[in-house]
């Protein structure tokens, strides 16, 4: 039986790069001569780059571009389409932006130091068009063309400046050892075996791992209702009605379903226009469905929250987020949520095989105002499973989730990471190799979505029962409930964290 593995980070070697529209943007210009017009810095290839990102990940399980030379960093903006982030401020803790005199005048400052510095190479560069590409509006964050060594010397002897990153720079993307993404994307649907879900009633089917985690039996006490889950993926598709129009529907009532888009399909760095809520992907589908897919009589796979509200944001074009726009619009898409006082929880089964500034921030601003956020812990082939739990699943200021075989103990899906930044763990992958049943891309239809992706969409669905049994909670005690119901807890372990989640303990 064909399975789809739709995972937060699926990392494969292959040759064959992917084929999102991100990976025609770089271009690797002939030499470094017309690069650097006329200094003698020599640029380092991509090759050479990536080694020493790959270094960092094998030694220190993580990679930050302030640890990188300038040479370096200047090298990777030169792969990358010039485009320079940077996170400004008086301190590390200053990523919100207040719109404060100060921090207009630092940002003022940086931009007229890349002005200065860039102008003797571009007759244009005095213009503020042509060097400030973006400027957040909640995020003391902003994105530069930056051409030159002399001006990333420049700027890195700034204490104003909390991070610089090459935003344009893939490493997946352009790693010429062979390296590659795979999207983690499929618009095809699978029929289920009967074996991997159980009929319920008004018609629905419940998938085989519910009864595990005690889901079936937590309903009696709550079904998610008054709690809307917020999901940052690649949208929801709009040839499925059970996530459209017919989001209330059979024992799903009273709760409503919001679609946005806030990622931009272009290589123009500059481009605003977003190519809207719809999923192109498959995978925000799928997520989506897991976590809050309508009980009804369309003999179709239910959700875990099914009468928990929707808030689907179409931030990325895959789950590997190696482009400047996805990268964008994920930090766009979670301090928006953060602005919302109605969203309570946060899922997002994406990710990156090291950390990104402007994402931290935007989950910081998220974390800040009470928003629960669950993040896969990583999916990818066993030669990249020594990075562990990847980004944004490593920060402190998440939940992180892995999927875990069916049986007696903790093994690891085939697929999915582990380690000790992992909370929580959901069975999701059977001893055939099957996998969650989900709602289909197309009406009518259903699927297997598997890895650390689904576990995830799961986390966050029990999450929403608890809180809606409990609605005056703080994110503390729900976090705390989940904790210490856990299969391990009070002992937590070093690969799988507090174990199985057990939402009838949960919830009583």
């Amino acid at each position: 039986m064909k399975k789809r593995l739709l995972g937060a980070m699926c990392l494969i070697y292959v040759f064959a790069v992917s084929c999102t529209d991100e990976n025609l943007e770089a271009e690797v210009l002939p030499n470094s001569q017309e690069l650097t017009n006329g200094l003698e810095q020599d640029l380092l290839s991509v090759q050479e780059i990536n080694q020493q990102i790959d270094q960092s990940l094998e030694t220190e399980g993580d990679f930050n571009w302030n640890d990188a030379s300038d040479q370096m960093l200047w090298s990777a903006l030169s792969h990358g389409d010039f485009i320079l982030t940077i996170g400004y401020g008086s301190d590390i803790e200053d990523y919100a932006n207040k719109n404060s005199n100060t921090q207009q005048n630092v940002k003022e400052a940086l931009v007229a130091i890349v002005k200065k510095s860039e102008e003797s190479s571009n007759q244009d560069a005095n213009k503020d068009e042509d060097v400030l590409i973006y400027d957040d509006p909640y995020l003391t964050v902003m994105d530069l063309k930056v051409e030159k060594l002399e001006t990333v010397k420049a700027l890195r002897s700034d204490h104003r400046i909390r991070y610089m990153e090459p935003a344009g720079y893939a490493y997946e993307q352009q790693n010429t050892t062979g390296k590659s993404s795979g999207s983690g994307c499929g618009l095809e649907g699978e029929n289920l075996s009967s074996q991997d879900y159980i009929n319920i009633a008004p018609g629905a089917r419940m998938p085989w791992n519910f009864p595990i985690h005690k889901i079936d039996q937590a309903w009696s006490y709550s079904t998610g209702s008054g709690i809307t889950i917020g999901v940052v993926d690649t949208g929801i598709s709009p040839s499925q009605s059970l996530l459209n129009g017919n989001f209330n529907s059979g024992y799903s009532s009273g709760r409503s379903v919001e679609k946005y888009g806030v990622y931009v399909d272009s290589f123009w760095p500059w481009s605003r226009r977003t190519d809207g809520p719809n999923d192109k992907c498959g995978h925000g589908t799928s997520m989506s469905a897991a976590a809050t897919a309508p009980r009804n009589s369309s003999n179709l796979p239910v959700g875990v929250a099914y009468n928990a509200n929707l808030v689907s944001y179409r931030a990325a074009a895959n789950v590997l987020l190696n482009g400047y726009h996805e990268q964008r619009g994920v930090a766009t898409a979670f301090t928006q949520l953060g602005n919302r006082s109605d969203v309570k929880i946060i899922s997002m089964s994406m990710g990156y095989i090291y950390s990104i500034g402007r994402i931290k921030d935007a989950i910081r601003y998220a974390n800040n105002r009470g928003k629960l956020i669950f993040c896969a812990g990583g999916t990818s082939t066993s030669f990249t499973n020594f990075v562990g739990v990847i980004f944004p699943a490593n920060m402190s200021e998440t939940v992180a989730v892995t999927g875990i075989e069916e049986g007696n103990g903790y093994d690891e899906c085939d697929t999915c990471h582990k380690g000790s930044k992992i909370d929580f763990t959901v069975v999701m992958e059977r001893s055939n190799n099957n996998h969650i049943p989900v709602l289909g891309y197309s009406n009518g239809s259903s699927d297997y979505v598997g890895g650390s992706s689904v576990a995830t969409a799961n986390a966050a669905g029990i999450a929403a029962l608890v809180w809606a049994r409990n609605p005056n909670w703080s994110r503390t005690q729900v976090l705390n409930k989940l904790r210490n119901t856990a299969d391990l807890y009070p002992n937590k372990s070093g690969s799988y964290g507090w174990g199985n989640l057990d939402a009838l303990r949960a919830v009583q």
